[in-house]
C-alpha cells in the first residue's frame, strides 16, 4: 500500500471527534473497495489460470498416472528439463531471425537435454528443494541402452523411435515427431528415478526450450543475477559485466548456455542456471507479477508457447498448493560426483549411485514418498533367524552382494557369502514349498515391491534372492548394512566427500551453501 493511500485510510480515524460517523463511514468504504479490488484481482488470477490451463501444451509421459494416482503424502516430484530443442512447444520451427539473436547455431538432431532438475515439494507447499544433474554424468541409461551421459537418455529413445516409425511406414511427420518426443521423455524420467532407485518417484514432467528463456524473460521484464566477474564469450553471445544486474531475451539465454570459458565448466553453468531459476522463482512469486493481471498475462502466454507440462497437472490445484511458498524456501543443490573421467575417448563425470542415493535420501526422505513398502524396519526382524537366505547377484554390481549379505545379516537372517549370476534387470524372492510367510517376510526386509514365488528345489527353511539391476539400497539400507559406509550429505553443492578418502578434485573442493530464491548470489 502507498503511503498516500496509508493516509487516506488512517486520517478519518485521525479525525473523528470532527466528522464524526462519515468518517468511519469513509473508512469502511475505502477497506470494502480494497476488498472488492482484492476478491477482483484473484478472481481474474483463477480466471487466468483457467484459461492458461486450457491451452497448455501437454505430454503424455506418465500413461496410467493422474488425478487418481497421487504420492500419499500429496508432495509433488516435477522433472524440470531443459532441451536443445530449435522449435516452440507446438512443434512450430522457430524463425531464423531468433535463432540467430538467441546465438543457437546449428541443431545437432540429437535432442541431449542439456538441464536436468528434480524439484521436490512436500504437501503443504511452504518449501521447495531442487537437486541439478550434471549433463556429463556417466549413468545407466534405462531403456537397456547401456551407460552413457545422462542427457543422452532422451536421444537414444527418441532417435530410435523416429527410425523405427520410419522403417514401419509412418510418413506423417508431426506423428513421428510426437511419439518419439513422448519415448524420449519417458526414458529420461526412468533413467532418474533408476538412478536414485525411486521407481514412480516422479509425478510430474515440464520441458523448457531455447524460446523459453527468451519469451518468459521479456514477459516478466528480466531476472536479476550476480556475477562475479564480467563475462563475454562468442559461442553463447553473453556479453554482461560484473555485479548484479537484471537480463532478459538473448542475454537471459546466454547466462544459461554458457560453458566455454567458465573456470568450473559445467558446474558453473549448473549454478548460473540455479542463480536463473532462483531470480525467476523471486520474480514469479513478487507482487511485480502476482498484483499486475497484465504482467501475469503475458507470463501465461509466454508459457503456452514455449512450455511443455506432463498431462493431468491441475494448475488451480497447484498455485493452491503453493500459496505459503517463499522466496528463502526455496533451495538448489547439485547431485554429488566422484571426479572427471574419460571414457571410449570423451570427456565424463564418474558417479557412485550409491552416494548419489544418500545425498537425495538426505533431502528427501524416502518416508515422505508415501510408499510404506520402501520403508524396511530398522533392527532385527521378528522371525528371521528361522531362515537362511541364498544370495544371488545379478545387478551388475558386484559390491551390492556383500551389502545385500551385510544387510540381511544385520535384520537377523542366516546364511554365508553370496554368488553372481548373469544380469538380471529384476529382483525375485523365492521361498520353500508352504512357506511363503518367509518370502514376505525378507521383501519387506530388503525394502522393494519384489514378486514372490515358489521354488520348489528349495529346502524348508532356506529362501533365495536373484537381485536384479532394480535392486537399490536406501540410505538407511547402507547404514545398517555397514554404519561405517556412508557419509551423510547434507547440502552441500555439487561437491561430495569421497567415500575411498581419495583427494577431491577441482570439481568436487565447492563447500558454498545451496543457492536459495531469497537473495541475488553471485556466481561465475
Amino acid at each position: 500500500m502507498t503511503d498516500g493511500a496509508r493516509e487516506r485510510v488512517e486520517a478519518p480515524v485521525a479525525r473523528r471527534s470532527r466528522l464524526g460517523t462519515f468518517g468511519l463511514a469513509g473508512g469502511r468504504v475505502f477497506v470494502s473497495l480494497l476488498s472488492v479490488a482484492v476478491l477482483a484481482l484473484t478472481f481474474y488470477g483463477w480466471q487466468t489460470l483457467t484459461a492458461a490451463q486450457a491451452n497448455l501444451t501437454t505430454t503424455n509421459v506418465f500413461d496410467n498416472k493422474g488425478d487418481g494416482i497421487e504420492p500419499l503424502d500429496g508432495a509433488i516430484d516435477i522433472l524440470l528439463v531443459g532441451i536443445d530443442s530449435r522449435t516452440d512447444a507446438k512443434g512450430n520451427p522457430l524463425p531464423d531471425e531468433v535463432l540467430a539473436r538467441l546465438h543457437a547455431g546449428v541443431e545437432k538432431g540429437d535432442r541431449q537435454t542439456d538441464t536436468i532438475i528434480l524439484v521436490h515439494i512436500p504437501q503443504d507447499g511452504t518449501s521447495a528443494t531442487a537437486i541439478s544433474f550434471p549433463r556429463d554424468s556417466w549413468v545407466e541409461i534405462a531403456g537397456g541402452y547401456g551407460s552413457n551421459r545422462i542427457n543422452s537418455a532422451f536421444a537414444f529413445a527418441y532417435n530410435e523411435t523416429m527410425n523405427s516409425l520410419t522403417a514401419q511406414g509412418e510418413t506423417d511427420e508431426a506423428v513421428v515427431q510426437e511419439q518419439a518426443k513422448v519415448a524420449g521423455r519417458k526414458n529420461l524420467i526412468a533413467t532418474v528415478e533408476n538412478l536414485l532407485g525411486r521407481p514412480s518417484m516422479i509425478d510430474r514432467y515440464a520441458e523448457v526450450n531455447l524460446a523459453s528463456f527468451y519469451e518468459i524473460t521479456k514477459a516478466v521484464g528480466g531476472i536479476e543475477v550476480c556475477l562475479n566477474a564480467p563475462a563475454k564469450e562468442e559461442k553463447s553471445g553473453i556479453d554482461l559485466p560484473a555485479g548484479v544486474q537484471t537480463v532478459e531475451g538473448v542475454q537471459a539465454l546466454a547466462f544459461v548456455r554458457q560453458r566455454h570459458g567458465l573456470p568450473g565448466g559445467d558446474f558453473d553453468r549448473i549454478q548460473r542456471q540455479q542463480a536463473f531459476m532462483s531470480g525467476l522463482a523471486r520474480k514469479m512469486l513478487s507482487s511485480d507479477i502476482l498484483l499486475n493481471p497484465a504482467r501475469l498475462a503475458d507470463v501465461i502466454e509466454a508459457v503456452q508457447k514455449s512450455v511443455v507440462l506432463s498431462e493431468d497437472w491441475d494448475l488451480l490445484e497447484f498455485a493452491n498448493q503453493m500459496r505459503g511458498l517463499s522466496g528463502g524456501s526455496i533451495k538448489f543443490h547439485t547431485m554429488p560426483v566422484v571426479g572427471d573421467a574419460r571414457i571410449n575417448g570423451a570427456a565424463v563425470l564418474q558417479v557412485d549411485p550409491v552416494e548419489v542415493r544418500a545425498f537425495v535420501d538426505e533431502l528427501i526422505p524416502q518416508e515422505t514418498e508415501g510408499d510404506p513398502r520402501m520403508d524396511p524396519p530398522a533392527g532385527k526382524v521378528d522371525g528371521a533367524e528361522a531362515y537362511a537366505v541364498d544370495i544371488y547377484n545379478g545387478t551388475g554390481d558386484a559390491a551390492m552382494g556383500d551389502a545385500a549379505r551385510s544387510l540381511l545379516a544385520g535384520k537377523g537372517f542366516g546364511g554365508d557369502s553370496h554368488a553372481p549370476m548373469d544380469p538380471i534387470s529384476s529382483t525375485v524372492v523365492y521361498h520353500a514349498q508352504g512357506e511363503q510367510a518367509g518370502g514376505e517376510l525378507l521383501r519387506t526386509a530388503l525394502g522393494g515391491d519384489f514378486p514372490v514365488e515358489v521354488d520348489p528345489g528349495l529346502p524348508p527353511g532356506t529362501l533365495a534372492v536373484h537381485l536384479g539391476s532394480d535392486f537399490t539400497m536406501s540410505a538407511k539400507n547402507q547404514v545398517m548394512a555397514d554404519p561405517g559406509q556412508v557419509e551423510r550429505l547434507i547440502g552441500t553443492g555439487h561437491a561430495a566427500v569421497r567415500q575411498d578418502g581419495g583427494e577431491n578434485t577441482e570439481a568436487e573442493s565447492s563447500k558454498d551453501e545451496p543457492i536459495t530464491a531469497g537473495g541475488v548470489p553471485c556466481v561465475n
